[in-house]
C-alpha cells in the first residue's frame, strides 16, 4: 500500500470530533494571522487608493473611494525624469553595496570559518561587536572621513559605508553556514588537487547559493530603505536616492498630498517586487540556516 493511500485511509479513520476540535484549537492562529496581514495592508491600500483622489477629496472624502478616479497623479510621476533618476540612484547603490557585502563577507566568512589560526575567534567577536554599533552614532566621523577623500556627493560615499555597516551580519550568517559543510568534502577536494580558492569558489559558494541570496536580498532592501546616509552625502539632485527623492518631493508639493500619496506608492512599487520576487529565497535561506546543526 502506498504512502498516499495509507494517509488516506488514516486520514479518514479520524473521529470527526478530533478533526473538529483540532480546528478549534488551530482558529486563533488563523485569526490572529488574518488580523496582522490586515494591519499591514490597510496602510498600503489607503496610500494607494489616496494617490487616484484629489486633494479636494482627501479632504472631504478622507476613507472613501475616489470619485471620479484622478490618474494623472501617477502618469505624471511615470513620465517624470526626476522619479526615474531617483530609482536609477537606489538601484544602482542598492546592487553594488549587495555585490560588495556579500563578497567581502564571503571571503571573510569562509577564512573565519574553514581555517585555524591565532585569534580567529577574536577577530570574529570583533566583528559581531559591529553588529552592536548604532548607526547615528557614526554619523559625524563618517562625514568628515567623507569629506576628506572626496567622497560626498559621490555613489561611493553611500556604497562604501554601507557594506561596512552590512558586513558583521552577514559574517554570522555565512560563517555559520559554511561551518556545516562537511570537512571530508574539502579533504576530497584537496585531494583532486582543488586549491582553498578553488574550493570556496567552485564548491563552498554553489552549495551556499541559499544563504549567498538572503543575505543578497538584505543587503538590498537595506540600501533601498536607507535615507539617513544618501541625506547626509548627496547635496545635489544627480545622486537622490528614492527615500530622499520622497522627502525633497514632500517639501516641493506640501499642500498637493494625492499626488504626494502617488509618489509614495511607486517608490514603494520596486521594492515590494523585488520582495515579493525574492521572498521564498529569503525565507528558505533563513529556515535552511535554523535547521542545520
Amino acid at each position: 500500500m502506498s504512502a498516499v493511500v495509507k494517509s488516506a485511509v488514516v486520514k479518514n479513520t479520524v473521529p470527526k470530533s478530533v478533526v473538529r476540535r483540532r480546528r478549534l484549537r488551530t482558529l486563533p492562529v488563523y485569526v490572529i494571522l488574518w488580523l496582522v496581514g490586515a494591519v499591514m495592508v490597510t496602510p498600503l491600500l489607503y496610500a494607494l487608493v489616496s494617490g487616484f483622489k484629489s486633494t479636494d477629496q482627501l479632504s472631504s472624502n478622507t476613507f472613501g473611494l475616489p470619485h471620479p478616479w484622478v490618474t494623472s497623479n501617477y502618469t505624471s510621476l511615470l513620465a517624470s525624469g526626476p522619479f526615474w533618476r531617483s530609482v536609477g540612484s537606489s538601484t544602482l547603490i542598492a546592487v553594488a553595496t549587495a555585490l560588495l557585502t556579500v563578497g567581502a563577507s564571503a571571503l571573510a566568512a569562509y577564512a573565519l570559518a574553514r581555517f585555524a589560526f591565532r585569534g580567529r575567534e577574536v577577530l570574529f567577536t570583533v566583528f559581531t561587536m559591529g553588529l552592536m554599533f548604532p548607526f547615528a552614532v557614526a554619523i559625524l566621523p563618517l562625514f568628515i572621513l567623507l569629506r576628506t577623500f572626496g567622497l560626498l556627493d559621490n555613489p561611493w560615499g553611500v556604497i562604501l559605508p554601507q557594506a561596512a555597516f552590512g558586513l558583521p551580519m552577514t559574517i554570522v550568517i555565512l560563517r555559520g553556514f559554511f561551518r556545516e559543510i562537511p570537512g571530508e568534502l574539502e579533504e576530497a577536494a584537496t585531494l583532486d588537487g582543488c586549491s582553498p580558492f578553488g574550493f570556496f569558489w567552485r564548491i563552498l559558494l554553489p552549495l551556499a547559493r541559499p544563504a549567498l541570496g538572503t543575505v543578497s536580498v538584505l543587503a538590498i532592501v537595506g540600501s533601498w530603505n536607507n535615507f539617513l546616509l544618501p541625506l547626509l552625502v548627496f547635496s545635489e539632485p544627480t545622486w537622490w536616492t528614492v527615500p530622499v527623492g520622497i522627502q525633497q518631493f514632500q517639501g516641493q508639493y506640501a499642500s498637493d498630498v494625492a499626488r504626494i500619496f502617488a509618489y509614495l506608492v511607486l517608490a514603494m512599487a520596486p521594492a515590494l517586487a523585488f520582495y515579493a520576487v525574492a521572498e521564498r529565497q529569503l525565507i528558505g535561506g533563513i529556515t535552511l540556516g535554523a535547521t542545520k546543526g
